[in-house]
């Protein structure tokens, strides 16, 4: 009895998306009062042009008569309304399970114990991030860039992307077989990762090409961060997986192509379009080396500094 009262006590309220972008996020209702929309300053942000910038609020209230915690819903207005399993609400009490729908999302109201909730936050990762690498998947990563240039814009902010894809691939597969070419590929993650700063954003879109977005820097910044992923990975000993040389190494090279926001675009679509242009023109002039989207100012240059570290 004591056990299952102290599992009712560690119940805490959540809210998990079951479509979008941000499907299976568990977000915490830690505050009295958490408001839902599209807005910036949202608690729940949701992307989606269908709700409203303040949409609708779960309120956290004491219910007089049974002394029990009720979590309310109530929708603000919202021009294409606010469902609860279905049905247009005004206001409704939550009930563990319901099914919220606003816009093109579905949220699901549960009452989270801390296995449940690390449960939930296993399926997102697995969801949203690429098992062989462990950088975010494509779909993860425009999300994440959407984000970003929505508060880049907001603060006056810049910030540049970068497209990468490994010179020459193929042949890392056909020379050493599929098992090395995975392990290239592992390892390349891990070089990235560790070349990009906290907060900064990788990603693998498929096959061979990477992605990256970096937070407060100038193209010139950019340029030299790529320049530093480029000479990493141009220098590092790539595993072979070969029993009979098991300490057998090979080398590949990258290619990158750099765009800047908002300097370039202010359409994070558009941005990605301009780094991965600028990575193949990279791959024609020679491969191995980074591209800019656009040549450099004498000033840009002037101001090469590498990006902050934190």
């Amino acid at each position: 009895m004591q056990k299952v009262m102290r599992q009712q006590r560690d119940l805490r309220p959540a809210l998990v998306f079951l479509s979008g972008e941000l499907i299976a996020v568990p977000i915490p209702l830690e505050r009295e009062t958490v408001i839902l929309g599209r807005a910036l300053g949202a608690d729940v942000r949701i992307n989606d042009i269908k709700v409203s910038r303040k949409h609708a609020k779960i309120t956290t209230v004491l219910n007089t008569e049974t002394q029990a915690v009720e979590y309310v819903l109530t929708d603000f207005g919202a021009k294409n309304g606010t469902y609860v399993n279905g049905e247009k609400i005004e206001q409704e009490t939550l009930q563990n399970g319901d099914k919220i729908t606003i816009g093109d999302h579905i949220l699901r109201f549960d009452l989270l114990d801390e296995i449940d909730r690390e449960y939930q936050r296993q399926i997102h990762r697995l969801i949203s991030h690429d098992d062989l690498t462990g950088l975010l998947s494509s779909r993860s990563f425009f999300s994440e860039l959407r984000l970003e240039a929505a508060r880049a814009k907001k603060d006056g902010r810049s910030f540049c992307v970068l497209m990468m894809d490994i010179d020459h691939f193929k042949l890392v597969n056909d020379t050493y077989g599929h098992l090395t070419g995975s392990k290239t590929l592992e390892e390349i993650g891990g070089l990235i990762i560790n070349c990009v700063r906290n907060g900064d954003a990788a990603a693998r879109f498929g096959g061979e090409e990477f992605a990256a977005f970096l937070l407060d820097a100038e193209i010139a910044q950019a340029v030299v961060a790529a320049e530093r992923i480029r000479s990493e990975i141009a220098a590092h000993p790539f595993s072979v997986i070969r029993k009979s040389k098991p300490s057998e190494t090979h080398h590949v090279t990258i290619s990158i192509g750099v765009s800047s926001f908002p300097d370039d675009s202010s359409d994070p679509i558009e941005l990605v379009e301009m780094a991965d242009s600028a990575l193949y023109r990279a791959k024609r002039e020679g491969r191995n080396r980074v591209s800019a989207y656009r040549d450099l100012t004498p000033e840009e240059l002037n101001s090469n500094l590498p990006p902050r570290r934190d």
